[in-house]
């Protein structure tokens, strides 16, 4: 089935698009209670360290050693690598619609996403987002990151399109906005409905 628009390749973000975050604030204060951390320090140390994870320069254990285990605890790194794992949740109906958008217009898709190595490894494979992702541009993979523009010409250098060819779907703003800066159109998610209503106004049918 062809689209009304000449959009052939779809840029996903992943968290907060097709999965809950990965490791937000919101997750990291649950840990805080589960674990009975000082959450500021906590999420001080995070601050420094993810970034470097995020762009593959730092293991899951590097991360945890600079973030949490500063000093003893009574609890090990599995516990809490295992906690952090089980955090992420699907979005069914996001996920579906990409689905179906890549089996009625042919597109192709990928992912465009702020990822770090174990969390993107663990995600990609327990919501089976391979089944419908081409490939992943993760940060964690390129040693680059969103707002970086040079991940986004990586994503288009990798898929062989020109910028007016994706459309890319992300629940940041700023991200859109540099994309649109690049030529690429943009949909800003908010919720399922919107994005819905935002795809049938390119041309694309949302429902089978």
């Amino acid at each position: 089935m062809q689209s009304s628009t000449n959009i052939t390749t779809l840029f996903l973000d992943i968290g907060e698009v097709l999965l809950t975050n990965g490791w937000g604030h919101e997750s990291r204060q649950l840990a805080a209670e589960k674990f009975h951390l000082d959450y500021t320090d906590f999420n001080t140390r995070h601050a420094i360290a993810f970034a470097t994870y995020e762009i593959g320069k730092l293991t899951v254990d590097e991360y945890l050693d600079i973030a949490v285990f500063n000093k003893p605890r009574d609890f090990s790194k599995d516990e809490f690598r295992q906690f952090m794992f089980t955090q992420s949740k699907p979005y069914p109906e996001m996920i579906e619609l990409m689905k179906m958008l890549k089996k009625q217009y042919g597109l192709k898709i990928i992912a465009v996403s702020n990822e770090a190595r174990e969390l993107n490894t663990y995600r990609i494979d327990e919501f089976g987002l391979a089944d419908f992702i081409d490939f992943f541009v993760s940060s964690t993979y390129v040693h680059i990151r969103k707002p970086d523009k040079n991940i986004f010409k990586l994503a288009l250098d990798m898929a062989y399109v020109k910028p007016d060819e994706v459309l890319y779907i992300d629940d940041t703003g700023v991200f859109i906005t540099i994309a649109k800066s690049m030529g690429i159109n943009g949909i800003w998610h908010v919720n399922y409905e919107t994005t819905c209503k935002k795809l049938q106004s390119l041309g694309f049918k949302t429902t089978l």
